[in-house]
Order: C-alpha cells, then structure tokens, then sequence
C-alpha cells in the first residue's frame, strides 16, 4: 500500500494535496516540497461511558462560577521590552520572538535573564549552541550566573523532563526550528514539528505556569518561518525588526492577548549588548541635515508614545520610459498614490522623475498623518527649496488634496514643542478642542497647494 504524502509550502507553512510551482498564498516560487504523512498516535485512554478512563474530564462552568483574578505579571528588566508586552511578562504564558539572523534576539533573551535570576529560576535552552558558548556570551554581556541554568538540547522529551526536574519559573527556547519530537517522523523545522513542538511547549505553559520565550526564525517575507497558525497557537508575537548595518532596533508585537499590539520599543546595538532607548525621537532626529532641500519632519504615534520621525525624499528628472520609484519605510502604494495626488491637485509635474523615499532611523510608518510630511518632503526636493529646519508636519492627505486632522493631535504637538521645534503645519479643521503648547506656532492649512504655498 502505497505511504500518503503531503505537500507544504516552506514560506508559509500552507499544506496543500498535491505539488504546484507557486503558493497560492504567499506567491513565493518552486517552495512547496512533498513529505510523508503523519500517522495517528494512538491515544492510551479509552472513551468509556461518557468519561475517559485515567484522566480528569473539565466540565463546562457556569461564567458566574468562573474565578477572575488579574494576570500576574513581573518586569523582566527591560523597560522596553515590558512596554510592548503591556507592562511585564505574564506567568504561564508563550511568548514567541521573530526576526531576521544576528538582529539581536539571542542577545536580548540573555540579557534579560540579568534580572529574571534576582527573583525566579531561568532554563536556558540552546538547540544551537553549547553550553560553553552560551556562557561566552553571557560574560561579555555581563550576564550575572545565579539562578541561570543552561542546556544544549534538541530533543523535546529531554525538555520537558529538565523542566519537570528542575521546576524553573521561566524557560527560554532558542529556537523552534532545532526542536524535534520523537513521535513525529519529519526533519526539525518542518510544519509538523515545529507545531507538534509548540503545542507541547504551550501545554507546558498552562499545565506548570512556566512563562516560556521561544526564538523563531523568520523567512524572506519576514514573517515567522513554519505554519501561520504557529501566530495564533501562542499567546504574543513579537517581532524584532531592524537592518543589521544600523545601530538601532525596533521591538514590535503583532500579537498580544494581555496587552495592546501597536506599542514599540527601541534598542541600540552596541558593543556590550543591547541598550535602551528611552527618547526614540531625539535618536531618530540626531544627525538631521540643516538647510537641505527633500526632509520633513513629522510625528507618528505608537501605542501611546509619539515619535518624531524624519523623512527624506529625492525627486530627479528620469531617463527611463518608466521612471524608477523607491519606498523606504513608507508603503510603496501609499507612496505612489501621494505621487499622483501631487501632480493632479499640486501641480507639480513629478510624473516623469524618479522619486525616492526613505525614512530615517528603521521606523516603518503606516499611520496616515505622515502623509503630509512626504507631500512636502517630495515638493521640497522637486523645487530644490529647503523647508525650516524647526517646522514638523501632521496630517493625512485625501485624494483631492484636502488634509483631513490626526487624532491626539495635542499630544503630538507637546513632543513636537518638547524637541525644539517651532513651528507645525496642521489641517485646518482639528478634531475636539486643541491647547497649544506656549511657544509653538501652528500653521493651518486646508490642502495641499495652500501647504507648499506658505512653505514653498
């Protein structure tokens, strides 16, 4: 009898009933490889009766019968990281860590144990490193031993018996894509293993209240390498995003059960390890040219923080038939339709110049009120004309060239006023009442030609 087989896509983690050149889901090319099927494990418990036989039956519960305690949280030692989690780790849950190789996530786990040692027992658990090299780089980052127990393992059974022996309060997994179940016949890092894996890893979670951490590697999407259904298994998705050439890196959540998934924190890579960085604003801002044409300065919100980010533009006559377009930072398609809206309402005939975009710092801007900021930034470069080096812009631009107000606009122009600037040009219908930091001049305009009029 010939063995079944499935087909999964190695992007994506889709499994598919027969082979074809491209995912229908991902759109990525010759990725879908065959692999055998998983037989059914035979369950040792018996249904009899209405009650399984060795194992306690959960009954459903009245929700007025249900205790409701708040989620105990502790701070793991690093202020940002606490911040994207909604205030600290909570006990007993899986928090899953992605991004791309050497962006620092190995780093960051180490450093947190620091602290995690003072008041609870940390495994460390390296499927690719040995213990000798784990503790080579917990001395150059000044990682204190006490509490830190380490241990270089692949196999699933064996770590789940450590952390039945060892009873820890926290248990770090580097990473999912070197784990392996025995029961499961497919190689590590396969769609199977890696959820047969995390499964466990999840009941371990909830069955002994161990906050787990475990590192994903990411594929060239950049979303986490395996099956997507790996995000909705876990409790928080954290993303660790930034280029490894730069300084600077952004801590993300894409999902988060105990708290809000639009806060951020940012880290400097530095010799000894990763730092803080408190005031993302004046980081992003240092080294900002004076009286060059094609910058503009707006503030975007994350989470609750504003953030003042910097955005260049460079427009320059093409030679091409199709002028070349590069969104850096900024999404390509907002980008192109402000492009268009700048020819049609603005009158700016950028239609047959290269554009380029490009925002400074490794911030990814998906709030519309940057809108504004990229519409003079690309102005500014066409005419060769620098805009006021203590101007900001806040405002999201619609397809007439209306500038329609941002919301907790009052906040923004304190962070604006806070870093020294001046002067900001905002919509003129604003939402609400408005107070107006002393000292700060607003510069109130309905569209987008009365914007490059006041400035241009």
């Amino acid at each position: 009898m010939k063995a079944k087989t499935l087909f999964y896509c190695t992007e994506c983690g889709n499994e598919f009933p027969k082979w074809q050149g491209q995912c229908p889901y991902c759109k990525s090319w010759n990725t879908i490889l065959e692999q055998p099927a998983e037989k059914p494990t035979k369950r040792s418990s018996q249904v009899k009766g209405g009650s399984v036989t060795g194992v306690v039956v959960n009954r459903p519960l009245p929700m007025k019968e249900v205790e409701t305690t708040d989620a105990l949280r502790f701070a793991t030692g690093m202020g940002e990281l606490d911040r994207v989690l909604g205030g600290g780790a909570v006990k007993g849950s899986l928090v899953l860590v992605g991004g791309a190789p050497g962006i620092g996530k190995s780093t960051l786990m180490l450093q947190i144990c620091d602290n995690l040692c003072r008041f609870a027992t940390v495994l460390y658990v390296s499927g690719e490193e040995s213990e000798r090299q784990i503790k080579l780089r917990a001395e150059r980052l000044k990682v204190r031993g006490e509490g830190l127990y380490l241990l270089a393992e692949t196999n699933l059974e064996n770590l789940v018996d450590a952390v039945h022996q060892l009873r820890p309060d926290v248990l770090i997994v580097d990473s999912i894509q070197t784990l392996y179940h025995g029961d499961v016949t497919s190689a590590p890092g396969s769609v199977s293993q890696v959820k047969e894996c995390t499964l466990t890893l999840i009941q371990l979670a909830k069955g002994e209240g161990v906050t787990v951490f475990v590192i994903g590697h990411v594929n060239k999407e950049g979303s986490i390498a395996g099956p997507k259904v790996l995000e909705h298994m876990v409790d928080c998705v954290l993303y660790f995003e930034g280029e490894r050439h730069m300084a600077y890196r952004i801590l993300r959540a894409a999902k988060n059960r105990f708290g809000a998934t639009n806060e951020i924190g940012v880290f400097e890579m530095e010799e000894g390890g990763l730092t803080e960085v408190p005031n993302p604003s004046e980081a992003m801002l240092a080294g900002r040219p004076a009286g060059a044409p094609g910058t503009c300065v707006t503030c975007v919100m994350e989470g609750v923080r504003p953030v003042l980010a910097e955005i260049q533009a460079l427009v320059v006559p093409s030679s091409l038939g199709n002028p070349r377009r590069v969104s850096n930072g900024f999404d390509y398609s907002r980008s192109m339709l402000l492009l268009a809206v700048l020819e049609k309402r603005g009158g700016l005939m950028v239609g047959n110049c290269d554009a380029y975009l490009n925002v400074i710092g490794g911030l990814y801007l998906e709030e519309p009120a940057a809108d504004l900021a990229v519409i003079l930034a690309l102005a500014s470069s066409f005419r060769d004309r620098p805009l006021p080096h203590d101007l900001a812009a806040i405002g999201e631009v619609g397809l007439t060239g209306e500038l329609r107000a941002a919301s907790t606009l009052g906040q923004r122009l304190s962070e604006v006023k806070r870093l020294g600037f001046t002067k900001c040009m905002v919509p003129k219908r604003t939402q609400g009442k408005l107070t107006v930091p002393e000292g700060l001049e607003l510069i109130r305009v309905a569209n987008i030609r009365e914007a490059m009029a006041a400035l241009l």
